[in-house]
């Protein structure tokens, strides 16, 4: 006979549920991923064809973020402001520009997940399985790279600097006169701004500027800039998109009016 101290029968163990779809979701969670795909992919083809066309990159005081500086000797006349170190670039001088503002976007934390959930669909959206079997994370070729974005993060400062150098050039009318303040200086003076609220909301710009501190009462001034960027830091993927379209925008402006599809409208 069974008594009422007897030991109860083991609960049986769960197991993982057994869904024969991909997802349950039923909403359109495919809709981010697949226009992430086609801005990138937009992008990127606009700026190939840009860089190698090698042409219509400059017009007095204009010039393109996509070939400044202009540093290779067979630069249009007037478009550099700098010293040129070369004519090796014969392909196009814009192939050494945009190398370094395209690995700061690509080892950005954000556009890491953007491409991840995209173009690998690791995973596309919450709640829906991914395909892979296996995950290595970034420990091994080409996603360790990803580690040297704070390298990049640095390079695209300096970068920041020059577009907007050109963008104060801009203030000067085709003969050189200062003083004059058109719709391409607009164009310019935007795409810097976005530009560098896109590099200052950077998560390792917050790190650079607060990271390993023990002691902020000791560090007031990196303290007052660790609070301006982590201001600025929630709203740094729309910075990335915005700074995104804006320079490929700034670059076809400048385009149209040094191949002259459009004139270049002065104010005053």
């Amino acid at each position: 006979m069974s008594s009422s101290l007897d030991t109860p029968s083991a609960a049986p163990i769960p197991t993982k549920a057994k869904i024969g779809v991909r997802t349950l979701r039923t909403d359109r969670w495919w809709l981010m991923p697949a226009v992430t795909v086609a801005v990138l992919l937009s992008f990127i083809a606009y700026s190939t064809w840009r860089a190698f066309e090698n042409a219509y990159y400059f017009s007095e005081p204009l010039i393109s973020p996509f070939y400044s500086p202009c540093l290779a000797t067979s630069c249009v006349e007037g478009s550099s402001q700098w010293m040129p170190i070369g004519s090796w670039w014969i392909l196009s001088p814009a192939l050494l520009i945009l190398a370094f503002p395209l690995g700061f976007r690509l080892t950005c934390y954000y556009y890491r997940k953007a491409y991840f959930r995209s173009f690998w669909m690791s995973p596309p959206a919450c709640g829906v399985s991914e395909p892979h079997t296996k995950y290595t994370g970034e420990s091994r070729f080409p996603l360790i790279l990803n580690n040297s974005h704070r390298y990049f993060f640095y390079a695209g400062l300096v970068f920041n600097v020059l577009l907007t150098y050109d963008a104060i050039i801009a203030f000067r009318n085709a003969e050189g006169a200062w003083g004059h303040m058109s719709i391409g200086t607009l164009v310019l003076l935007l795409n810097a701004t976005f530009l560098w609220l896109y590099s200052l909301s950077c998560h390792s710009c917050r790190h650079a500027m607060g990271g390993r501190l023990k002691h902020f009462s000791k560090h007031p001034v990196r303290y007052k800039g660790w609070t301006f960027v982590s201001k600025l830091n929630p709203y740094h993927p729309r910075f990335a998109w915005i700074s995104l379209i804006g320079v490929a925008l700034a670059d076809l402006y400048v385009r149209q009016v040094a191949s002259g599809a459009i004139t270049n409208f002065y104010f005053f």
